[in-house]
């Protein structure tokens, strides 16, 4: 399809093979090891009994009839420092865990998690995309956080209530590989709770710590201990760590096995790996394309408030599958217009920014990466990836733009 879109469109047929390798090259530059490290860290867990120890743990705090709420909870607090494709494929074995221990369709949990991470990675930084957008339109970055972790609350509950009444009817079994008798049989005794957690926690703290000494006022200031704390909370560092930590969860006796079950994770990741390549080539071609000029010029004249950067955001993301690459995009083309819509108060400029977040929810298909990591993490098929994930987030979209304009009536003037 990247191949076919770049001809049809007239692109110069070398550019197109380029654009494609690059796109490809480009996408797995970037989360491909983190992919790959998080399906061993994976495979680990579930092999070990670690996910399950981890989701009956989950459970006794929350209750087994919250079993979804857990879910959405969790995303939402791990998206803020991880990277939705990263955080997805760190958490989806405790959402397998999770809908087999309180019998709910894995489309359900995987739907529940996948908009609590996606709320504050649209939102909330140090995520990229809104860090990029606060630096772009000089907002305060500590007011875009607090305004984003309140504004990510209405999109994870309406990502809940979708994953409730619509994902439900999808029914896909949870398959981990053993039950829970057959594991505590095959182990003698599961792991313990911070153990097992803590190839998943250590990555998620170390990122977080990294993005604490990226914030503009350096807590860390400048000098080793940054350095320190940027080379290992890089996600690719900070992932081999969690998979070097997975592999103490190995009982000595089955450590003759521990090739056998890094083998199965790499063996796991290589589907995946190949639709998010692919994924890249496509959002690669379509960023050629002079989409983003198109659609200023014949927005402009509308007169549509926060409902302008929204409606940008949503074009370009639909159209070119990257949240944050729609961020970027779309801040810079409305930092000059600015004064002119009459967004220049502090707060003023957070509302663009939440709208623009919300414009790059709308929505997750088949050119986003996260759409394959979550419906491959998940086993669905394409239809069902469109019901959940695509559905969802279109809801997370326009609610958190209705959100930000009834705040924009109160608050801008």
């Amino acid at each position: 399809i990247a191949v076919l879109v770049g001809l049809v469109c007239g692109i110069p047929t070398e550019e197109v093979i380029s654009t494609v390798k690059s796109g490809f090259g480009n996408i797995l530059a970037s989360i491909g090891i983190v992919i790959l490290a998080g399906t061993i860290i994976g495979t680990i867990l579930e092999k070990t009994g670690a996910a399950l120890t981890m989701a009956n743990t989950i459970l006794k705090i929350v209750g087994k009839e919250k079993s979804v709420l857990t879910m959405g909870i969790t995303g939402y607090i791990t998206g803020i420092p991880v990277f939705c494709d990263s955080g997805f494929v760190i958490l989806s074995p405790i959402s397998r865990a999770l809908a087999s221990q309180s019998n709910v369709s894995l489309a359900v949990m995987a739907t529940a998690l996948s908009g609590g991470l996606y709320a504050t990675h649209c939102l909330v930084p140090p995520t990229p995309g809104p860090i990029a957008m606060a630096g772009t339109l000089e907002a305060d970055l500590g007011l875009t956080i607090l305004v984003g972790l309140i504004i990510s609350i209405p999109a994870v509950a309406s990502a809940l209530i979708y994953a409730n009444k619509v994902s439900s009817k999808i029914d896909i079994p949870a398959n981990p590989e053993y039950t829970v008798e057959e594991l505590v049989e095959k182990y003698g005794k599961l792991p313990g709770a911070l153990h097992s957690f803590s190839p998943i926690l250590l990555p998620i703290i170390l990122i977080a710590l990294k993005s604490v000494s990226d914030f503009p006022s350096a807590p860390f200031g400048d000098g080793a201990v940054k350095m320190f704390f940027s080379f290992i909370g890089n996600p690719v560092i900070a992932l081999i760590l969690g998979v070097f930590l997975a592999m103490t969860l190995i009982p000595q006796e089955e450590k003759q096995n521990s090739l056998k079950w890094i083998t199965e994770g790499v063996t796991n990741s290589a589907g995946i790996l190949a639709i998010t390549g692919a994924g890249g080539s496509f959002g690669a071609i379509l960023q050629k394309l002079p989409i983003a000029d198109a659609l200023s010029a014949s927005l402009l004249g509308l007169g549509v408030g926060v409902f302008l950067p929204f409606i940008i955001a949503a074009l370009l993301k639909t159209a070119m599958g990257a949240s944050t690459v729609a961020m970027i995009t779309t801040s810079a083309m409305i930092a000059p217009m600015m004064p002119a819509l009459g967004f220049t108060s502090p707060l003023a400029k957070v509302l663009v920014i939440m709208a623009i977040g919300a414009g790059s929810m709308t929505v997750s298909h088949a050119n986003d990466s996260y759409f394959w990591v979550v419906s491959q993490f998940s086993d669905m098929d394409t239809q069902d990836a469109y019901k959940c994930q695509t559905g969802m987030t279109a809801v997370m979209g326009v609610t958190t733009i209705i959100v930000v304009f009834i705040l924009s009536l109160i608050f801008v003037h």
